[in-house]
């Protein structure tokens, strides 16, 4: 017999919801966030288990935690809710979306596999960001005190005196401290960095992966360990989406009446990029597309080139560039091919 268990989690306590194949509510459990008291609780039920949960910070965990005893285990990011919310509601809303089949956004995850490279980008990722914050701050106490034209001296502690001595007595000292948190970070991220890209020597697909257009090591790492596997996506379509790329189209009115028929109505208006993405993905393919831009010489510079004189902005011309590194990134991996420029030359054309 099925059961369908919904799981509300949250940092001392778990809700958990069990419902029958026909509907029926069987089941409600308070369970402390503990893993021993939560495999307890999940074993107790009897029959085929079916398990949903939210992606959230515990998500990982509970998926390595609670995967090895049920049926199956589907991680959703559930739609807003505008009515009522409570921990119960919740947890059965789950269990009843599992029951029904109707879980609209499932989250992947894969137990075990890639762990330390996931951990080590994750690390770096976080160290980069930090230094990024706590240089913007260093450059507004100079903005404050009217100093412009700041460069990477300053930031540099061998050449940042100079600098300093431009600020007043008080903000000299708050630039100082700042400074020094700043020095602490950089060390940080390069030993960040070196886990990573010890990590990283360990898949040769990554290798692999870094000949690709503007990608090298460290996106290469960031994408492999983001996606696991290229087989979750069938077509670059559906990757572009998954990254960000993906272009969002409205239309109203799709038909109208034309010489006694119904034809579709040549109404189509862009809205932009999807909004449901993987804000790593979409942060390493558009780098990667900054990044063949300004190279001298490549055939995606030449597109780009050509997309700009046939009149696209410079912003959306990047976004092509984006999703075809995507899509050439993609290939790759499924098929355990080297990167190829020549494949992104364009036929001659005849006369």
């Amino acid at each position: 017999m099925d059961r369908y268990i919904g799981l509300d989690v949250h940092m001392q306590s778990c809700t958990m919801a069990v419902m029958g194949p026909t509907g029926r509510r069987l089941k409600e459990e308070v369970v402390s966030t503990n893993g021993r008291e939560l495999v307890e609780a999940i074993r107790k039920v009897d029959g085929r288990r079916h398990l949903c949960i939210e992606e959230g910070t515990q998500s990982e965990w509970l998926y390595e935690l609670l995967e090895p005893q049920v049926e199956e285990l589907v991680v959703t990011v559930p739609a807003e809710s505008r009515g009522q919310k409570s921990d119960s509601l919740d947890a059965w809303a789950r269990a009843e979306e599992l029951r029904m089949g109707s879980v609209k956004t499932k989250v992947f995850k894969a137990v075990g596999r890639y762990t330390e490279l996931r951990e080590a980008m994750r690390g770096y990722r976080l160290i980069v960001q930090d230094t990024t914050r706590v240089k913007n701050r260093l450059k507004a106490i100079f903005r404050s005190r009217g100093v412009w034209g700041m460069d990477e001296e300053a930031y540099d502690p061998k050449t940042r005196e100079k600098w300093l001595a431009k600020l007043g007595p008080s903000q000299r000292r708050l630039a100082e401290l700042v400074s020094q948190e700043l020095d602490g970070l950089v060390e940080i991220a390069q030993q960040a960095k070196q886990r990573l890209q010890a990590e990283s020597k360990k898949h040769a697909i990554i290798r692999r992966l870094a000949t690709a257009p503007g990608i090298g090591p460290i996106r290469a790492a960031q994408v492999v360990a983001t996606v696991v596997t290229p087989e979750r996506f069938r077509t670059k379509r559906q990757f572009w989406s998954y990254c960000g790329l993906g272009i969002m189209m409205r239309t109203s009115a799709d038909w109208v009446r034309e010489g006694g028929r119904w034809v579709r109505a040549p109404v189509m208006q862009t809205r932009g990029l999807n909004h449901n993405r993987n804000p790593i993905l979409k942060s390493v393919f558009k780098g990667a597309a900054m990044s063949v831009v300004q190279m001298t010489d490549h055939p995606l510079k030449r597109a780009y080139e050509r997309l700009l004189k046939a009149g696209s902005k410079p912003n959306l011309a990047q976004v092509t560039i984006a999703r075809r590194i995507a899509a050439i990134v993609l290939a790759m991996w499924k098929h355990q091919e080297n990167y190829d420029p020549a494949k992104q030359e364009l036929p001659p054309r005849t006369p």
